[in-house]
């Protein structure tokens, strides 16, 4: 069964589209990453699938049911973590979740769940004394109440420090364990890369990407960076006669490279894997010492701009104009 199911989806604000024909499959558990731009229309598609506001067009399948007709029923078997989580400043930690307990009702022992995110020491102590990431631990506990079947976490380690961060991560590796669906949009892209089994990308209200993390390194050419420390430093290498500014510029021109830029005394270089020695050779015939050099797969936010500030690869629109990309532009607001 699938999880979330979105077909054909556009939801408009007056004279904004939020949301544009989007198709969105999330199966049964999987730990998928949300990810887009402020503006795209990541929280617009969070309040669709929680049936908070209802499409335009098209139509949202929640855990085998219409969100629009049984949005209380999948409300029931569904936590959540919302971004910007406020508490009732005087209740206690406890309360909160004794709270949500009774709501779904089930059977949790509050004090279990708030052992779980690391508060049951602070459970007595009013919710208005929370720090942000104390915060962020009780929404996390009031989320995993009645075992829900499907969590749906938005920004969920906004305030946390490292270490609360992975505790974090190894709660949503466990409840993906036990079966539950994860719909995880952050903008903290580390995070998403280290627990997410599938990434969708939307930019302006569009889904552009949907992959694993390394189907999308494949679909953006496999490129990896290149950092290259030249003997002497590049400042040295372009007084003498130009050399350093040349061997940019004939980097530059290779097959296989994207982009070129200066980092102090070293040099930066995203390119082909193929492409890793031409650059080599052609720094050492424009006489520029390299005295070391290592590459790095891109990362998350290396793939997350390459599909949201500028074309996606193989995205090209037919009839597609200047106009189209205002028009967009537009939209993402």
């Amino acid at each position: 069964m699938t999880a979330i199911e979105l077909r054909g989806v556009t939801k408009e604000f007056a004279d904004v589209t939020a949301v544009r024909g989007l198709d969105l499959t999330v199966e049964e558990g999987e730990v998928y990453g949300f990810l887009g731009p402020n503006g795209a229309g990541k929280s617009t598609t969070i309040d669709m699938v929680l049936d908070l506001v209802r499409p335009t067009e098209g139509t949202v399948r929640v855990l085998g049911r219409d969100a629009t007709a049984d949005g209380v029923s999948i409300r029931q078997r569904t936590g959540v973590l919302p971004d910007g989580f406020a508490v009732y400043d005087r209740l206690t930690g406890r309360q909160h979740v004794e709270f949500a307990v009774r709501s779904k009702e089930a059977d949790d022992d509050p004090d279990d769940l708030l052992d779980r995110v690391g508060l049951l020491g602070d459970a007595d102590r009013k919710a208005g004394g929370y720090s942000k990431g104390m915060r962020q631990r009780l929404a996390l506990a009031m989320a995993l109440a009645g075992d829900p079947d499907l969590l749906i976490l938005d920004e969920p380690s906004s305030g946390l420090d490292p270490a609360g961060a992975k505790e974090m991560r190894e709660i949503v590796r466990t409840e993906a364990d036990r079966g539950a669906t994860v719909f995880f949009s952050s903008h903290i892209l580390e995070q998403v890369e280290a627990v997410c089994d599938r990434v969708g990308i939307l930019r302006a209200g569009e889904l552009v990407a949907e992959d694993s993390v390394e189907g999308l390194r494949e679909a953006v050419g496999g490129e990896e960076t290149l950092e290259i420390a030249i003997a002497g430093g590049a400042n040295g290498a372009s007084e003498a006669g130009g050399a350093g500014d040349a061997a940019v510029d004939a980097v530059r021109d290779l097959d296989g490279v994207s982009r070129v830029d200066r980092d102090g005394d070293a040099l930066v270089v995203s390119c082909a894997d193929g492409a890793k020695t031409r650059v080599i050779g052609a720094l050492e015939d424009a006489g520029v010492a390299v005295a070391d050099f290592h590459t790095r797969e891109a990362s998350l936010e290396d793939l997350f701009l390459a599909y949201t500030e500028g074309d996606a690869p193989g995205e090209e629109r037919e009839g597609g104009s200047d106009d189209d990309a205002a028009d967009a532009e537009e939209v993402d607001r």
